[in-house]
């Protein structure tokens, strides 16, 4: 199954143009803090994790939990093993976390140990790992509940070395209670000679209930599957039904081990290989786009099979399979657009944009069967454009008092990546990647839960603005659906040089970053103003402002953990958990 490339598809109805900027509000954020019994189990890193990637996956961990099906419920693990929960019903009356499980003690005495980590699989699962290399799944019984259940241990052992968990879903597969979950490692490799020496591991693991009806239930592992790579990837989640996984990475990852045997990786291409001619041809100007298609010998007019509607395009001759096909990277008009039969071999298409200006990078999204002629005009003005890029001479601008900069004495997180950051949906049953992304320039800027039945959201850099991505795997025209824009936030934390969290609100009403230390910024979506604002330069009325407001917490230790619902912000330290208050404007108003 070959990959085929994937372009994102932004919602224009999603993007404000005329966006100006935060307004600094001064208004006060009540701020609760809860003083915990003993301190959050914080793993410092060894002398021997020294490299880039541990301290993305380790050294950056956020420890704070939030439970998506439980609103406003927040889970950590304290430094004797404790998992505490506290659920938030009034802020004024904060009671002190639960606890819900103990994890052994015998972890501690592992060398190379890591933070313990907590997934929520479903509303009555969770996947614990101790930090030793031991997984646990855990009952807990519906969570909300008043009754604090402890959790049952219906699963336990050892998965060989330390790590982490991603991510973990829970679904029947074969009337069998079945658990998906993707483990993180970073592994010293011997084949890594010109590099750190580490190489990333992610292991795929599925477990189910193998009893029989009516029997007491016994989970164990059916299959594990191990992909590598050499970089933590930014975002990793399985489908609901552990059809398949997505990846967000700076290096391309891929499956090795299939259940402890070596994956088959396919040859390398050849030397030489025999390049087809174009199917078509296509040219664009700002208005329009002319398309010419090449026919089968000896067809006719009769035959032609066109269809065309505002976003999708189907071009073939009947008898024969379409020789175009497929949906449209920007929408066209129908009525205004034409096909001609030029010299009875092709058939030339005139397509009139619906929005006219952006130049399209394609024609119709994945298809690579065509071929794009630029003419004169196009060539020169993007010619004009880079000349200040060339010099005749070999340094134009010498300056021996300040050297050129040597890459080889660049460090790891000042390099650019060698290989572009990409976003991979792999299928579970071929293990190949079907639809692969080019993110390019778009940033990563954080991981959301919306909806716990769905995949997790990923937030990406578009321009100035943040915009929010739902995974779609049930549709692969449009896997990955842009459902939330948060304006100008990528330009806006590109300047936290301090920033160690972002996250925002399910329901999007609120971006927020947090420092290592004491401060978090809150960024809140345009709403209606109570009175009567003019922009002066433009002489206009503003309608709706969007406010920016910045806590500080009473707080001299490091921030560990930051997570948000719709109400409220969580700040984990290694001493306290603080709770701020931020009800959506427009309701407290109300």
């Amino acid at each position: 199954m070959a990959a085929s490339n994937y372009s994102l598809k932004v919602n224009r109805d999603l993007l404000d143009p005329n966006f100006e900027s935060y307004r600094l509000s001064l208004d006060a954020i009540p701020t609760y803090n809860v003083e915990l019994d003993a301190a959050v189990e914080e793993v410092k890193l060894k002398d021997s994790q020294y490299t880039l990637e541990h301290m993305r996956a380790f050294g950056m961990y956020n420890y704070l939990h939030l439970d998506p099906w439980y609103e406003d419920s927040v889970l950590f693990v304290d430094c004797k093993g404790r998992v505490l929960s506290l659920t938030v019903t009034l802020d004024t009356a904060l009671g002190k976390p639960r606890e819900v499980y103990n994890i052994t003690t015998e972890s501690s005495q592992c060398e190379d140990r890591l933070c313990a980590s907590l997934s929520l699989t479903s509303a009555t699962w969770v996947a614990l790992s101790d930090g030793a290399g031991r997984l646990y799944l855990l009952r807990t019984g519906k969570r909300g509940d008043s009754s604090h259940v402890k959790w049952e241990t219906l699963f336990s052992e050892d998965m060989g070395e330390p790590f982490t968990i991603l991510h973990s879903i829970s679904h029947v597969k074969d009337k069998l209670h079945t658990m998906e979950l993707l483990l993180l490692r970073i592994q010293k490799d011997p084949q890594e000679t010109k590099g750190s020496g580490y190489s990333v591991s992610l292991e795929w693991i599925t477990v189910a209930n193998t009893a029989a009806h009516g029997q007491e239930k016994k989970y164990e592992v059916k299959k594990r599957r191990v992909l590598r790579g050499k970089s933590v990837p930014h975002y990793a989640a399985l489908e609901p039904q552990g059809k398949g996984m997505m990846l967000a990475s700076e290096k391309p990852f891929v499956f090795t081990h299939v259940d402890g045997l070596p994956v088959e990786q396919p040859g390398p291409e050849p030397m030489e290989v025999e390049k087809t001619d174009p199917i078509y041809f296509w040219q664009q100007t700002a208005e329009d786009i002319t398309l010419c298609v090449r026919m089968p010998e000896g067809f006719i007019k009769e035959e032609v099979q066109f269809r065309l509607m505002a976003d999708n395009i189907s071009i073939g001759v009947q008898g024969f399979a379409a020789l175009l096909e497929g949906q449209l990277y920007a929408s066209v008009d129908p009525e205004a657009s034409t096909w001609i039969i030029k010299n009875d071999k092709s058939l030339e298409v005139t397509l009139q944009k619906r929005s006219e200006g952006p130049m399209w990078p394609e024609l119709v999204m994945g298809d690579r069967r065509g071929e794009y002629v630029m003419n004169d005009e196009q060539a020169a003005l993007i010619h004009e454009r880079l000349t200040f890029l060339t010099s005749e001479d070999l340094n134009g601008n010498p300056d021996k008092d300040k050297p050129p900069c040597n890459s080889q004495e660049l460090e790891d997180c000042d390099g650019f990546p060698e290989d572009s950051f990409s976003l991979t949906h792999f299928d579970g049953d071929s293990l190949k990647p079907t639809q692969v992304v080019n993110l390019g320039s778009h940033q990563y800027l954080f991981t959301v839960d919306v909806n716990p039945s769905d995949m997790p959201c990923l937030c990406l850099r578009h321009d100035v603005d943040a915009l929010v991505w739902q995974p779609r795997p049930d549709q692969p025209s449009n896997m990955w659906e842009h459902i939330a824009t948060f304006n100008a936030l990528g330009y806006v934390q590109a300047s936290k040089r301090d920033k160690k969290f972002a996250t925002c609100a399910p329901n999007f009403s609120y971006a927020s970053l947090c420092e290592c230390l004491r401060r978090s910024f809150i960024y809140r979506q345009p709403s209606p103003v109570e009175t009567v604002l003019f922009n002066r330069k433009q002489g206009r009325q503003i309608g709706q402002v969007a406010k920016q407001q910045v806590a500080s917490l009473d707080s001299d230790k490091p921030i560990l953990g930051f997570r948000a619902t719709n109400e409220r912000l969580y700040i984990l330290t290694s001493s306290h958990l603080f709770v701020l208050k931020l009800m959506d404007e427009i309701l407290a108003s109300l």
